[in-house]
């Protein structure tokens, strides 16, 4: 076995440090690393190794989890560069923001006995967070602006939120 635990999760799968990443180059990065470190091809070695492959295999788990999700990407990118996203302890946002928050809460309410109205909802909602995030991808690889990639990940927590609110809904009309 020749990778390394200090790697961070990028290096791991020799993929560039960014935010932008290639999801079906990921994907393959990810089933290689795991093929070669699956517990099941040390079973017949010493307990030392078979202990490391399965640590290696849980960290390459970890690390592919991290760098899938585009909020978890950023959390991380942010992370390595030594910035705390503070999204347990700072609240404070925008107050247009704020405004589109209980905007976003009243129609979620309004539309709870409709599965038509919170779909319609939640297509509206992707559509910001993908626009969300392209500005993420501006601030973290194009311009470096951790601060602005700091608030827009706390930003995309609270969407994380309302989507999760909307199929909450949806489940709930369909049971």
């Amino acid at each position: 076995m020749n990778h390394d635990f200090t790697q961070d999760f990028f290096a791991l799968f020799g993929l560039p440090r960014r935010y932008a990443q290639d999801a079906a180059q990921l994907d393959a990065a990810w089933r290689a690393a795991a093929a070669q470190v699956h517990p099941d091809r040390y079973a017949a070695s010493p307990d030392a190794e078979k202990r490391s492959a399965l640590m290696l295999a849980t960290r390459v788990n970890e690390a592919y989890q991290t760098l899938k999700s585009p909020l978890s990407r950023a959390r991380y990118l942010l992370q390595l560069a030594g910035v705390d996203t503070q999204e347990e302890n700072n609240t404070r946002m925008p107050g247009d923001f704020l405004m589109a928050q209980m905007e976003w809460r009243e129609s979620i309410d309004d539309a709870r006995s409709s599965v038509d109205a919170l779909e319609a909802l939640s297509r509206r909602l992707r559509a910001e967070v993908q626009d969300m995030q392209a500005e993420l991808e501006a601030a973290l690889d194009a311009r470096a602006d951790l601060d602005a990639a700091a608030v827009l990940v706390r930003k995309l927590r609270f969407m994380d939120k309302l989507d999760q609110e909307i199929g909450d809904a949806i489940e709930s009309l369909l049971d």
